[in-house]
C-alpha cells in the first residue's frame, strides 16, 4: 500500500507531463489580434474586388492594353507637353468638388502618327486603375456607319437594337473617348451634326467627360462639325492640345527610289506585259 508521500510523489509527477502555458494573453490583446486577422482578411477581399472591377471596366472599354505612359515615347516638345496636360487631368480627379463642378473636354488634334489615340488611352488606363472611372473607345465613323444602318428596318441583324444600347452606352459612360473626328470628312451630314451635337449636350448636362481626337485643325474641325454641334463643345470646359511633326509610324514606301532590276541576258522583263 502506497503511503501518502508516494501518493504525492505520484501526483507531482503526473502534474509535470501537463502543459503549462509559458505565458498569459488577456483577452484585450487576444481581441486586438482578431481584428488584425480580420481587417487583414478585409483588404484582401477589397483588393480581389477592385481587381475584378477594374478587370470588368477595362474590358467593356475596348482600349488597346499597349496604350500606356510607358509606351509611349517623349522625344518631341508637342509630346511632352500633351503627356504633361494629360497627367494635370487626371491628377485632377483626385479632388471631388472639381469631378462634380461641371464637364471636361479633352480636344486632341494634329497630323497622323503622333500618338493622340495613345495618349488618350494612356489617361482612360490611369483613371480606370486609380479611380475605377469607367471608359469607352469608339471611332466616331464606325457609330454613324451603324447609326445610318440602324435604319433600314427590314434588316434581320437586330442593328437597330444594338445602336440603341451602343447610344445608351455613350451617354451613360464616365469618360467617353471619340476618335477620328470627322477623319477624310469636311462636314458631317447634318443629321449627324445634329445627333452627335445631342450626344454632347446630354453628356454635358450629366457631368460628363469627354476627349475629341481629330486630324483637323480647330477652325477646320468647326467647319466640319457644324455649328450646333460646335457650340455643344464650347460648353464644356476644354483643354486643346495640338500634336505636330512627322508621323511616328513605320514607313511602307521607302524615302530611296528602289534599284531597277537587272534586265535578264535574253532580254525578257518578268514584269513585261506581251
Amino acid at each position: 500500500m502506497d503511503s501518502i508521500q508516494d501518493k504525492i510523489k505520484q501526483l507531482g509527477k503526473a502534474l509535470r507531463r501537463q502543459h503549462v502555458p509559458d505565458s498569459y494573453t488577456d483577452y484585450k490583446s487576444l481581441k486586438s489580434e482578431y481584428e488584425t486577422l480580420a481587417n487583414r482578411d478585409v483588404r484582401l477581399i477589397q483588393q480581389q474586388g477592385k481587381k475584378q472591377r477594374i478587370q470588368a471596366i477595362q474590358g467593356r472599354s475596348d482600349l488597346n492594353s499597349k496604350w500606356t505612359f510607358a509606351n509611349l515615347i517623349e522625344d518631341s516638345n508637342d509630346v511632352i507637353e500633351a503627356v504633361s496636360i494629360a497627367k494635370s487631368f487626371i491628377a485632377a480627379h483626385e479632388d471631388q468638388n472639381w469631378r462634380r463642378s461641371g464637364s471636361h473636354m479633352m480636344i486632341f488634334y494634329g497630323d497622323y502618327g503622333r500618338g493622340k489615340s495613345h495618349t488618350a488611352g494612356a489617361i482612360a488606363h490611369e483613371l480606370i486603375e486609380k479611380f475605377e472611372i469607367s471608359v469607352l473607345y469608339r471611332q466616331l465613323s464606325s457609330i454613324l456607319e451603324l447609326r445610318f444602318f440602324s435604319y433600314d428596318y427590314n434588316a434581320k441583324d437586330d442593328v437597330g437594337q444594338k445602336f440603341r444600347e451602343i447610344n445608351q452606352e455613350l451617354l451613360d459612360v464616365d469618360l467617353l473617348i471619340l476618335d477620328e473626328v470627322c477623319v477624310n470628312e469636311s462636314i458631317l451630314k447634318k443629321n449627324a451634326q445634329s445627333w452627335l451635337g445631342n450626344l454632347l449636350r446630354q453628356r454635358l448636362a450629366n457631368n460628363k467627360n469627354c476627349i475629341l481626337i481629330t486630324n483637323h485643325n480647330l477652325a477646320e474641325l468647326e467647319t466640319a462639325l457644324g455649328p450646333y454641334c460646335f457650340e455643344s463643345i464650347k460648353e464644356y470646359d476644354t483643354y486643346k492640345v495640338k500634336f505636330s511633326g512627322p508621323s511616328r509610324r513605320k514607313e511602307i514606301v521607302p524615302t530611296q527610289a528602289e534599284p531597277q532590276r537587272a534586265q535578264s541576258t535574253t532580254g525578257y522583263q518578268p514584269n513585261q506585259v506581251r
